[in-house]
This record gives structure tokens, sequence and C-alpha cells, in this order.
């Protein structure tokens, strides 16, 4: 490497900040910390859970709110019209996410965990909750088309309300049933499900577009994306450090002193996060998508919403069930795991010829001029000052 080069590589890495310079290394850090917290500190657990919001703790749900807002505010919402048009995009991800995605997950559960129901019960649920928070990070991080992935989610969202009831009766009554395994009942109102959709969704989802919608009208698109945008893009990333501490400290006794069944539980997951990523990622490039999109394809398609998957659990069998254990077993998983892939996504895009080749790593506060922006780094350039479309 040329001594310019080297010169212009240690200016763009000394504009990164310290979080985003270690990302891993924090998101690894958080888990320790979450665990270590529910281990050391007697009745931490029972505390953050007490007070919650739709079956989830009430830290939790704070965390998911802090974290998806920021992202949902970088929303280009004039441009989702591209996103819905793409055809070669909306379908491969409802067949992925609400036929492929279950009966993966269903197989797996049955294969791996043929003698413990609890634990292959709570695993069939998670798989029934299809992504619509934690992804949008890891889409972001991955440098995924934002207008995409909040459609994706959206669509998932409103499926999640339709399907989930009757997907759940499918693959724990109905299914196991005509293949001689047995039945399960999952008790779950249409309206419990909607309540935690409006509030992990709806609410970020309100707030992200009243920002947008209020700051380029009050100063223009230009002011909206290099000002505001990296002023409260950091808290993204908080939100979602501080969710990974509570939500590993909910669990950290129990993960702790369980530790076989953890990793019963843990290896059907993490086949079930490797296959429908890679083959998500394999079709979209396939069917002609560009890395973007084919990369939230594939995060849309791995990631799963645990908040309702444990919400559903404990109300159906109860806090302490092996049901609940299950789910939360589920994201204390699929964070490394997701994080991992997002190295692994960032190192494809030399398989998709048209993505740019910018140097450095994915940086979620998207400070302009920062190596890595998301939103500025890849994308045209902001419109001029001056009102902005709705």
């Amino acid at each position: 490497m040329s001594e310019t080069a080297t010169a212009a590589t240690g200016s763009v890495a000394g504009r990164l900040s310290l979080v985003d310079r270690f990302l891993t290394v924090w998101l690894l850090a958080a888990m320790a910390v979450g665990l270590g917290l529910g281990r050391l500190v007697p009745g931490l657990g029972d505390a953050l859970a007490k007070i919650t919001v739709t079956g989830v703790s009430l830290p939790i749900a704070l965390g998911l709110l802090v974290m998806m807002y920021p992202v949902l505010a970088k929303v280009r919402y004039d441009r989702l019209d591209t996103v819905t048009r793409d055809k070669r995009l909306l379908i491969p991800s409802l067949v992925i996410n609400w036929v492929l995605g279950p009966a993966v997950m269903f197989a797996l559960a049955w294969i791996f965990l043929p003698d413990l129901p609890e634990y292959r019960t709570g695993l069939i649920i998670v798989g029934l909750a299809r992504c619509i928070a934690m992804v949008i990070i890891w889409n972001d991080l991955a440098r995924g088309d934002r207008e995409a992935a909040a459609v994706l989610v959206a669509l998932n969202s409103v499926f999640q309300v339709v399907a989930f009831s009757v997907l759940g009766w499918f693959y724990l009554s109905v299914l196991p049933g005509l293949l001689g395994l047995g039945q399960t009942a999952l008790d779950i109102s249409v309206w419990e499900i909607a309540r935690s959709v409006l509030v992990f969704l709806g609410i970020p989802l309100a707030a992200g577009f009243l920002t947008r919608r209020i700051g380029e009208r009050a100063k223009g698109r230009s002011w909206y994306e290099t000002k505001l945008i990296p002023r409260i893009g950091p808290f993204a990333l908080y939100g979602l450090l501080f969710t990974i501490v509570v939500l590993f400290a909910l669990q950290g006794d129990a993960i702790t002193s369980r530790p076989l069944d953890v990793v019963r539980i843990a290896l059907p997951l993490l086949v079930y996060f490797a296959v429908m990523w890679a083959g998500s990622m394999a079709l979209g490039k396939a069917v002609g998508l560009d890395y973007p999109r084919a990369t939230t394809l594939a995060f849309t398609a791995a990631g799963n919403n645990f908040e309702l998957a444990i919400a559903v659990a404990i109300a159906t069998f109860g806090a302490t069930s092996g049901q609940a254990l299950a789910g939360v077993v589920g994201p204390l998983i699929e964070v490394p795991v997701l994080i991992g892939l997002v190295s692994v996504a960032l190192a494809a895009r030399r398989f998709f010829p048209d993505t740019p080749d910018t140097p450095g790593t994915a940086d979620i506060s998207d400070t302009p001029g920062t190596p890595g922006t998301p939103d500025l780094a890849a994308r045209p350039a902001a419109a001029p000052e001056g009102p902005a479309r709705a």
C-alpha cells in the first residue's frame, strides 16, 4: 500500500468513534456483562421481569424502542415505492419468511430435540415469529437497503398479525398429528400479537416518519441527513448494547446453571440461522438483486421476533417453562451469530460486481464522511436544501 493510501486509511480510522471502531468487542462485552449481572446479582432477573409491556420486560422494550427509532428516522420514505414495485424482492421474502422459515425450524426442532418436547415447542414458536425489530440494526450494519428493510418489516408485521395463530395451530397441532408426533395447544389471541407489533414496530416507525417529515419540511433534506441524523444515529447502538445487557441479565442464572440444555437448544438455532441467511443471500443473487437488497432479504429471513416469541411462551406455558427458556436462548444465539453474519455479508460484497467497495467498517451512527456509512457512502447525494416531499 502506498504512503498516501496508508495515510488516508489512518485518517479515516481516526474519524471513527471508539464504539464504532470496536463494535464487535462492545457487543460481546455487553453479553458478558449481562450474563455476569444475572448470575452474580440475586433477584436481578426477577426485578427486571416484574414490569412488562406485551409480556416483555419494560427495560428490554425501552431498549428496543431506542434502538429502532434512529434507524427508522434514516429511512427515505419517499423512496419506498421503488421497493414495493420490486417483485424479485417481495415475493421471495414472503415465501421464505412465511413458508420456508417456519417449516425449516419445525424440521430442525424435531431432528435435534425429539426427546425434549418443551424446548422443541419453544423453538417452533421462535420460528413462527418473523423479525420486525433487531433485523433493522443488522441490516444497517451490513449496508443493506434501508428502505427495503422498512417495507419487508412492515409486511412481516401484517402477516404476523394475520398468520401467527394459524401457523401455530398448524405446526403444533395439525402437522404433528398427521405425522403421528403428538400435539401441543397454543393459546394466543390475535390482539396480543397485534399489540406486540404496534408497540415494537408501530411506535418507532411513527416516530421516525414524523421526525423525517417535520425535519425535512423545516430545514430541508441536506440539513436533516448531515446535521440531525448524525446526532440521533448513535442512540441505535446505545439502545442495542443496553438491550443485550438486560436480555442476558434476565436469564443469566438460568443460562449458566443449565449449560447442557442451552447447548441442545443452540444447535438447531445455529443451523437455522446459517441455512436461512446463506440460502436467502444466494437466492437474492440468483434472481438478480443487488448487494443491498440481497442483504436485506437475507437478514429479514434469518432474524426472528424474539419479543413476540418470549411473550407467547410465557403467556401460554409460564415464565419458568422450557418453552420460555427456548425463547430466551433464541436471541442469545441470534445476536452473536448475526453479528458474525454482518461481517460475512460485508466480505460477500465482492460477489456483487456493481457494489462499491468502500473500505472501513459499518457505522450505524451515520457520521458524514465516515467510511461504512450506509446512507451517505453508497447512495445518491442528498437533495439540495429546501422543502422535500413527504
